[in-house]
């Protein structure tokens, strides 16, 4: 028979040229049990993953880039469950809290700004890449002598962030259950391991690591949150006129 996929011919459980099964398993119960498993082993999956970046973040990431792959979850997935993780909780408990708080009169129109803050706060998977983005240009900027790429240091901080999102759904379960503000300790013990974790990846001996660590990181939020405000201020200004 001919692969499925690639269309060679094939006389064996896998196709020898791209590896498709010959006959894919129907999907059942246990298909989905095993996808589950999958993503939550504690060896290569998220438990294991996180316990990795919760000790020693700087030496794993590295590892991640130069020497073994298969280790850590992959950083986009981790990100967007993470903060996946973050959404459910928030709702769940009804902890109205975003990197920004953003309001309106009640009697206006929605904004183009309002609108697209809001669009941010309720996608925080795709907020906090977008994020990235911005922290990685000033990295790249404090730590030009460190022979890392712009992606290398964006899949850093996919694990980085990542698990700062972990840090805030802690925080907001058990705001939830005790009734009482703490998520401004929450931000601060978050971005401190950020700090923390992009220090120890450039060269944990060096104190002034974490500083520009700080900086970088503070700078990338505050840019970040300017492009958004700044184009929905242009596309307000375009539909007045």
């Amino acid at each position: 028979m001919d692969c499925k996929n690639c269309n060679i011919e094939i006389d064996s459980k896998f196709c020898p040229d791209c590896g498709q099964p010959t006959y894919l398993k129907r999907i059942d119960k246990k298909y989905i049990i095993h996808e589950i498993e999958h993503v939550l082993h504690f060896e290569r999956g998220i438990l294991y993953t996180i316990r990795e970046l919760a000790t020693n973040p700087g030496q794993n990431i590295r590892k991640y880039l130069l020497e073994n792959r298969s280790r850590l979850v992959k950083p986009i997935i981790f990100i967007i469950i993470t903060s996946l993780i973050y959404t459910i909780s928030n709702h769940l408990f009804h902890i109205e809290d975003g990197y920004v708080k953003y309001h309106e009169a009640k009697d206006e129109a929605p904004s183009a700004v309002s609108t697209i803050v809001k669009w941010v706060q309720d996608h925080y998977g795709y907020a906090n890449i977008m994020m990235g983005i911005f922290i990685a240009l000033w990295l790249k900027l404090f730590f030009r002598k460190y022979n890392y790429n712009f992606y290398e240091v964006l899949i850093m901080l996919c694990f980085v962030m990542g698990m700062g999102m972990l840090i805030f759904s802690v925080f907001v379960i058990i705001q939830g259950i005790i009734h009482y503000n703490i998520m401004t300790i929450a931000g601060i013990i978050g971005i401190a391991y950020c700090v923390w974790a992009i220090g120890q990846f450039y060269d944990k001996n060096n104190v002034a690591n974490y500083i520009k660590g700080f900086f970088a990181y503070i700078l990338g939020m505050i840019t970040f949150w300017i492009f958004p405000v700044l184009i929905g201020t242009i596309i307000d200004l375009i539909n007045k006129h």
